[in-house]
């Protein structure tokens, strides 16, 4: 995917650029946003939004997250809290960011306001609320109903009832009355971009798999930051275009492939290299993820432009009951015809850490497909061993490989 790779460089040095210029203009207006928060309102209002989330990313693929966490500790935030938060918070705190060292001055842009959707988890409130108090901007959260084992009319109902406050709040932030035709437009491109990174996701379905969860890992970027926007469609239709064409040439992320796997969770950012070398070594491809899919909102249409953000941001993942949780697994790990399923419990983060209920025990059960849990985190390395976690991945492969 080498094409795809020096887009994907040239989009992300562009996108931060102008966002550090749209930091330092006082014409221009910056907003962050949760990841998985609508985003698409914003920026029909104009904003060009900073996503937290994909900073806290960067500190722990950077292995800097280690670095920062104590400023944010010795404030009074507990080390066992969201490490994305802590890692976050830290950087700002200690006045540095790989951010501004790759793409230049003014990064992390200061926001003007900030917008947090409750969908993902309470920690991201907290941590936009300490945003606000420092930059002395206004925080409006969207809530959102919780843990949805079917989406009924009065969950979207109150969905709605939010947007249309988040609406009110932006029209009073800018002094502008919402453009309808900008914002179903906006949110026609983040449909299509999903809809695009969706079929990239579903070409690993192909044996052997032409890309990896690491690899999605890393293109994910533009779904996430800048959904919303033509360059994300733009991007997702070259990366389809170029896997399809590694496919037709026979092209294996992993030569000699012999085992397929999920991996359920979040990713271990200062441990992707190593976790994919790992695995290929093995002939083992991680060839879904939930953590990648979490981004394709098959709702989102420009007819009903918030009605369907409202049905988007309240049918993820994360947000559902366990027995859709479990659903799911099973119906996607068949799709990709995997031998098994890396649940990852991320010390930090348990609202994506689907190991503490017995989910894993309940699909197996269920499936046959066999399991392994590897402790770790998002951020925080010292919540990681690489010795245990290469022992547990060697003896789970080869216990797949006895059971064949």
């Amino acid at each position: 995917m080498k094409q795809s790779q020096q887009k994907l460089k040239s989009l992300m040095a562009a996108y931060f650029a102008e966002l550090g210029r749209a930091s330092a203009d006082p014409n221009q207006r910056v907003a962050w946003c949760t990841s998985a928060g609508p985003a698409e309102v914003l920026r029909a209002f104009g904003y060009h939004v900073f996503f937290p989330e994909n900073h806290g990313a960067l500190l722990g693929a950077t292995r800097t997250a280690n670095d920062f966490i104590p400023y944010a500790t010795s404030m009074g935030y507990s080390s066992n809290i969201c490490s994305y938060l802590t890692s976050d918070i830290g950087s700002y705190l200690a006045g540095k960011s790989p951010l501004s060292e790759a793409f230049g001055p003014n990064l992390p842009p200061k926001p003007d306001l900030l917008v947090a959707c409750d969908n993902q988890c309470r920690e991201v409130e907290e941590w936009f609320r300490f945003f606000s108090k420092a930059y002395s901007a206004p925080l409006h959260v969207v809530r959102t109903p919780k843990f949805l084992d079917t989406m009924e009319t009065h969950h979207l109902e109150f969905m709605l009832k939010e947007l249309t406050e988040l609406v009110s709040f932006l029209e009073f932030q800018t002094g502008v009355d919402i453009n309808h035709e900008t914002l179903a437009r906006t949110v026609a491109l983040s449909g299509q971009a999903a809809a695009a990174w969706r079929r990239c996701l579903d070409l690993a379905q192909t044996k052997p798999a032409p890309w990896t969860f690491w690899d999605g890992t890393i293109h994910m970027a533009p779904i996430v930051i800048m959904r919303g926007l033509p360059i994300a469609l733009d991007y997702y239709l070259h990366l389809e275009a170029e896997l399809t064409q590694m496919i037709a040439s026979g092209y294996a992320a992993v030569p000699g492939e012999k085992y397929r796997f999920y991996w359920e969770g979040m990713p271990i950012w200062g441990r992707l290299r190593a976790l994919s070398d790992s695995f290929a070594s093995q002939k083992a491809a991680v060839v879904a993820s939930t953590y990648c899919n979490s981004w394709i909102y098959d709702a989102f249409n420009a007819d009903e432009p918030l009605l369907s953000l409202a049905q988007g941001y309240c049918e993820i993942f994360i947000n559902r009951s366990e027995a859709y949780k479990e659903n799911y697994l099973i119906e996607t790990c068949r799709q990709f015809d995997v031998d098994g399923i890396i649940y990852h419990d991320a010390k930090t983060c348990p609202y994506n850490s689907n190991t503490h209920f017995a989910l894993p025990e309940r699909v197996q059960k269920r499936s046959g497909i066999p399991y392994i849990v590897v402790e770790g985190d998002l951020n925080d390395l010292r919540c990681f061993s690489d010795e245990q976690s290469q022992i547990k991945i060697e003896t789970f492969i080869a216990q797949v490989e006895q059971s064949r």
